[in-house]
C-alpha cells in the first residue's frame, strides 16, 4: 500500500513539475538571454512579480529604457519592449502532453512589421514551416479586380504598394494568429486611399493540435 501511494506522490509531483515548466511565465524566465538581450533575467522575473502583486509591471531594460510586460496568462505573454516595439508569446497544444511555444516580434517604424518564431518549451527553435506552412503573401490581402472597376485605376491603386510589411497578433484568448496588412502605413496617404477599397480584411490562421489553418 505504502509503494503504491509513494507511487502515485512521484507521479503528482512530475505531473506538477511538468505543467509548470509549460506554464509561459516559466518558459519566459527561462528564456535565453541571446533572444531578448533587451531584458536582463532580472527584468523578465521583476515582470512576473509585479503582475502577480497587482503592480504596473514596468521596468528599466538593459538599454537604459522603460519596458511593460502589459498581459500575463498561463499560456500567453505581452511585452512592450519600447515605445516602438512589442513582444509576444503564446504556448500553442502540439498534443496532450506537449506544446510549442511561438513568438512575435514587431517594430513599428512607423508601419508595423513582424517577425515569427517556434521553439520548444527548453527554447530550441523549431521550423518555421512545421507550425506555419504559409505565411501570407501581398495577394492574400489585395481584392481581385471585379468587372465594374476600371483595370487601369486598378493598377495604378495597386503599384505603389511595392513592399509587403504586415503586422501579426497572437490572441491571449484562444490559439490564433491575426495578420494585418501595414503596406498602406508607409505608403503616401493619397496612394493608400486609392488601395484601400481594394484591400481584403485582416487573415486569421489558428491552430489545432499544432497545425495552423486559415479560418474562413
Amino acid at each position: 500500500m505504502m509503494k503504491k501511494l509513494s507511487i502515485l506522490l512521484c507521479s503528482a509531483f512530475l505531473w506538477a513539475g511538468t505543467v509548470q515548466a509549460q506554464e509561459a511565465k516559466t518558459c519566459f524566465k527561462n528564456m535565453p538571454d541571446s533572444l531578448c538581450p533587451l531584458l536582463t533575467p532580472v527584468n523578465r522575473a521583476d515582470f512576473i512579480d509585479f503582475l502577480d502583486s497587482k503592480m504596473k509591471a514596468e521596468v528599466t531594460n538593459s538599454f537604459g529604457g522603460k519596458s511593460e510586460m502589459t498581459e500575463l496568462s498561463p499560456d500567453y505573454i505581452r511585452v512592450n519592449l519600447t515605445p516602438q516595439s512589442t513582444w509576444q508569446m503564446k504556448l500553442l497544444p502540439v498534443n496532450d502532453s506537449t506544446k510549442v511555444i511561438c513568438t512575435v516580434s514587431t517594430v513599428c517604424a512607423p508601419a508595423c512589421d513582424s517577425h515569427i518564431k517556434f521553439y520548444t518549451t527548453d527554447w530550441k527553435e523549431l521550423p518555421l514551416s512545421s507550425y506555419l506552412p504559409k505565411q501570407p503573401v501581398m495577394d492574400d490581402f489585395i481584392a481581385e479586380a471585379s468587372d465594374s472597376v476600371d483595370v487601369y485605376e486598378y493598377q495604378a491603386a495597386l503599384r505603389p504598394a511595392d513592399m509587403l510589411l504586415m503586422k501579426a497578433d497572437l490572441s491571449a484568448k484562444d490559439a490564433t494568429l491575426t495578420f494585418t496588412f501595414t503596406t498602406p502605413d508607409y505608403m503616401e496617404k493619397e496612394a493608400a486611399e486609392k488601395l484601400k477599397p481594394f484591400l481584403r480584411r485582416p487573415i486569421v490562421y489558428s491552430w489545432n493540435q499544432g497545425k495552423a489553418a486559415i479560418l474562413p
